[in-house]
């Protein structure tokens, strides 16, 4: 019994670190204080490290010797390399989800798009993100492919870590996904892929261009490069 009980406080730290994750916590590249987040949810490190070592495995945090627990940065080449799969399989779920979606979803779909369109005006980027990634849930459940939606969350998952500056494009991005909805509204589903895959390619191109200039950097100052070399940003988040 002890041993169960054990094993759902570990799910249930698990699941906390997730949302903070989610709800940007801890910034990418950010030192992650074991001991503070300890004391923070009332437990000991025991179930706290269970769940850490599961976000190590799936890649959103890292253990670096003598040095700690760090939130995972992705380098530009990672996270074109993300949006470049992400674009196909989105595209593939959109067509599909044409043939599964009701007017239910539609509408569930219009109101997250509505709080989208007042996080957008006030330019609140973890608003704007826990929205989108909202949005196009719907879209993967919509799909009624398990294992394409699974796919799709984990690459989902990879993304929380991403140090790129979109503030000036949220508008464009909401329009985006105010094309994806009318798409599925209308249910069709070339329109429907289309849409997805050219919203993809927008954020891809902002992806190249925050690499080529100054907004992505880690927080060092450095300029990222294309070239696979981890972003390295050793701060702690307060």
């Amino acid at each position: 019994m002890l041993k169960v009980s054990k094993e759902r406080l570990s799910n249930q730290v698990y699941s906390i670190l997730k949302e903070m994750i989610a709800n940007h916590r801890f910034k990418p590249g950010a030192r992650i204080n074991i001991e503070q987040l300890t004391k923070e949810l009332g437990t000991s490190r025991t179930p706290v490290w269970e769940a850490v070592h599961r976000l190590i495995q799936e890649g959103l945090l890292t253990n670096i010797p003598n040095r700690g627990v760090f939130m995972v940065e992705l380098t530009p080449r990672t996270a074109l390399e993300l949006y470049t799969v992400r674009e196909v399989l989105e595209g593939l779920a959109a067509r599909l989800a044409v043939q599964n979606i009701d007017d239910k979803v539609i509408r569930k779909m219009k109101k997250c798009l509505d709080e989208q369109y007042k996080v957008v005006r006030r330019k609140d980027l973890v608003g704007y993100s826990r929205l989108d990634f909202d949005f196009h849930a719907m879209v993967y459940e919509a799909c009624g492919n398990s294992i394409l939606q699974e796919m799709l969350e984990t690459i989902k998952g990879k993304m929380r870590p991403i140090a790129m500056h979109i503030d000036l494009v949220l508008p464009q991005l909401y329009e985006e996904h105010l094309q994806i909805l009318e798409a599925l509204a209308e249910r069709d589903a070339q329109k429907a892929e289309r849409a997805f895959r050219a919203h993809n390619r927008h954020i891809i191109e902002q992806i190249k261009a925050s690499a080529d200039g100054d907004t992505w950097k880690n927080t060092h100052g450095e300029k990222a490069e294309l070239k696979g070399k981890r972003v390295g940003a050793l701060s702690e988040k307060r």
